[in-house]
């Protein structure tokens, strides 16, 4: 990834009319204002509001997972989530989540949180387990919340992904967490997250994109997962519904 030139992208954008906005004092809000420009850009790409304040999403799909050189298909991979109305810490859970994948037939992950407690195949996990395998998975959701009272955007640097250059914006949450986006710089399509994890660096590339005519929601067909450079796994959604009404016993596991 590269170095962003500030005055470059404030006079070549056209963000702002005179580019002796760019004086000293004013940086620090100038890179606030382009990159909440981006952003702002992104979300109308991605669906506008009914995008940014769903009640829930079920996607579903099939899954690659990869250990060493061998590669499992899981033949069901599916999750089910119900979002709260603000997300104060972009990698701690919050609303509600399930997510289960399947291998010949049988659960290999089997993984919910209900609000207040996570459970697996092995039933209830404790809290402080639950918040590491959290923090390592939860930080795309934020994306929705960056327009947010207390959170902070800069237009960092620029990068590629699959030959699109991409913007990479800073997002820093009210709790003071860093998590980064990657936007094309041609069609402002969110390809790419990053962020700290207790398993080391994790990034999320997004491709193949798809929609439905009854909702305003772009859905990526494919997700991959890196950690510390090294892919762990891959999702292709196939099908994704928008505000379902989920029981809450979907959450729990007994």
């Amino acid at each position: 990834m590269k170095k962003l030139s500030l005055f470059f992208f404030s006079c070549t954008l056209l963000f702002f009319s005179n580019c002796d906005d760019m004086k000293v004092g004013n940086t620090k809000t100038t890179e606030h204002e382009i990159a909440r420009s981006i952003m702002e850009k992104a979300h109308k790409k991605a669906g506008g509001e009914f995008w940014q304040k769903p009640k829930s999403l079920t996607l579903k799909g099939y899954g690659l997972f990869y250990q060493g050189d061998t590669v499992f298909r899981h033949e069901k991979h599916n999750m089910w989530r119900v979002f709260e109305s603000e997300k104060l810490n972009a990698h701690a859970a919050n609303g509600k989540v399930r997510i289960e994948s399947f291998r010949d037939g049988k659960p290999i992950i089997l993984l919910t949180y209900d609000g207040k407690n996570t459970y697996d195949l092995n039933g209830k996990q404790e809290k402080s387990e639950a918040d590491k395998r959290w923090a390592s998975n939860f930080g795309y959701g934020a994306i929705r919340h960056v327009l947010d009272e207390g959170y902070s955007l800069e237009l960092s640097e620029y990068d590629s992904v699959y030959a699109e250059e991409v913007y990479m914006i800073k997002v820093t949450d009210p709790n003071g967490g860093e998590t980064f986006f990657g936007i094309t710089t041609e069609d402002y399509k969110i390809v790419k997250v990053g962020f700290q994890t207790p398993r080391g660096w994790h990034e999320r590339i997004y491709s193949q994109f798809f929609e439905k005519p009854e909702y305003s929601w772009l859905q990526a067909g494919r997700v991959e997962l890196f950690y510390e450079g090294k892919k762990s796994n891959e999702v292709f959604w196939e099908d994704f519904e928008v505000n379902e009404e989920l029981p809450d016993n979907l959450f729990i596991l007994d």
